[in-house]
């Protein structure tokens, strides 16, 4: 499997591929279980807009943990961060910290201006990053990029630009990769999206591989890469430029 690509396709399947102990991070951000989710969202019009994108993308439904057996045999030493549901983190603390002894932490994105409704539950304003690490692990922390709360706004910005409902924000996923990765080192993401991960590799000097099953954002991923975003395909820029 060659390295610097986004590959359509099942990311079981796919992963296969990957040759044992040849990847130094994996950050992903895989389908959030939330069984309490309804597809309706709350009173606001941009609040059903985004419960609705989440809901035909099947975005919320989890996703077959035992893919977990094969990022432990893909990477060098476990090194992982995974976004996730508040219902996701004990069975992944059980899978790395009960079963495979790592070393964790708990990262969150406090978003500043969430979307103003909650039904009855509470507003959902903020988002759970997991980290777990094995002995040995080298982490290139510093004062500056060692936080574990990151205060940024609803990144209404990028989802316009790379219609992804679920887009994390670059500057994030760019210290994650900082912090536990060095230059010319291999970061996987095997569900990757509008391509947040694979853009902040190539941006910090790492390689990148990346899995993705639906393939339009299979292609926004790509168009990503290459500089071009939605708003430019739309309004025909892309066209003009090239013809």
């Amino acid at each position: 499997m060659e390295v610097d690509q986004i590959y359509l396709g099942d990311a079981n399947e796919l992963i296969k591929k990957v040759p044992d102990k040849s990847v130094d991070l994996i950050v992903t951000d895989p389908p959030y279980e939330t069984p309490d989710y309804n597809g309706k969202g709350g009173g606001l019009a941009v609040g059903r807009k985004a419960y609705r994108e989440i809901r035909d993308h099947q975005l919320y439904e989890g996703y077959d943990l035992s893919i977990l057996d094969e990022f432990v045999r893909v990477m060098k030493k476990i090194n992982i961060y995974l976004w996730c549901s508040k219902d996701q983190i004990y069975k992944y603390l059980d899978y790395f910290v009960e079963k495979r002894g790592c070393n964790f932490e708990i990262l969150i994105w406090a978003k500043s201006n969430p979307i103003p409704f909650c039904g009855r539950h509470f507003l959902k304003d903020k988002e759970y990053c997991l980290y777990f690490w094995e002995t040995g692990v080298q982490l290139n922390t510093t004062a500056s990029n060692a936080k574990t709360v990151y205060l940024t706004p609803l990144n209404t910005a990028d989802k316009k630009l790379y219609d992804h409902p679920t887009i994390k924000p670059l500057e994030i996923i760019e210290n994650l990769i900082e912090v536990s990765s060095c230059g010319g080192g291999l970061i996987l993401d095997p569900f990757v999206g509008s391509g947040t991960t694979a853009v902040a590799a190539k941006i910090l000097g790492r390689h990148y591989i990346g899995f993705e099953i639906n393939p339009d954002f299979h292609q926004i991923a790509l168009d990503r890469l290459a500089g071009v975003t939605q708003r430019d395909k739309e309004s025909g820029y892309v066209q003009n430029k090239l013809f």
